[in-house]
């Protein structure tokens, strides 16, 4: 068995507040970012980008998701609002993975965006092979036109998701998962 498929077999989410320091080198993030744009994208478009959050950008970043936030919630409480403001000082490293799905007269927006999300399964894979842990996550931020806004995205563009990266601090731990019995069937012609 190849390492590849060991890392596929036994991958996993860990909690983003379980991510600390160190996160990826600038060679290895330039190497992430490299490989999580090698996915399948019919028409070369690369109806994607990336958004980094580092350094004092995170706390920027929330403090700005929590002013949408208290606007959409003024009854909202302080506990929650905090939580907010450290929505990207969980890791060191937090990679918005931005859709540009756009009509095209050739290439469907749903193809498109099946890219963007091969690119946000790509980083992960690549950033766990190289030893960090990651979270991919959407939470309000991902559905909110303000919010999106505040995190630098067009109003033409979609928020796949904020992939959080860093060196985990605990123990991996397992979910359970399909049996394969419950999601895979053979084909037979309809009747």
């Amino acid at each position: 068995m190849t390492d590849t498929i060991s890392l596929l077999k036994t991958r996993r989410s860990f909690p983003s507040m379980n991510l600390v320091e160190p996160g990826p080198t600038p060679e290895q993030l330039t190497d992430l970012l490299t490989i999580a744009s090698r996915v399948p994208d019919h028409g070369k478009l690369a109806p994607w980008r990336f958004i980094l959050f580092r350094g004092d950008a995170r706390a920027a970043a929330g403090e700005a998701t929590a002013a949408v936030l208290l606007k959409n919630r003024p009854d909202i409480d302080e506990k929650s609002l905090a939580h907010e403001k450290n929505r990207f000082l969980r890791s060191p490293l937090v990679v918005a993975v931005v859709s540009r799905a756009a009509p095209h007269v050739k290439i469907p927006e749903w193809e498109q965006l099946m890219s963007a999300g091969a690119v946000a399964m790509n980083l992960i894979v690549a950033a766990n092979a190289m030893g960090f842990a990651t979270q991919w996550l959407t939470e309000w931020v991902t559905y909110d036109a303000e919010a999106r806004r505040v995190l630098g995205l067009a109003d033409t563009e979609r928020l796949v998701g904020l992939v959080y990266v860093g060196t985990p601090n605990t123990d991996p731990f397992e979910r359970p998962r399909p049996a394969l019995a419950d999601i895979v069937s053979e084909w037979s012609p309809v009747a």
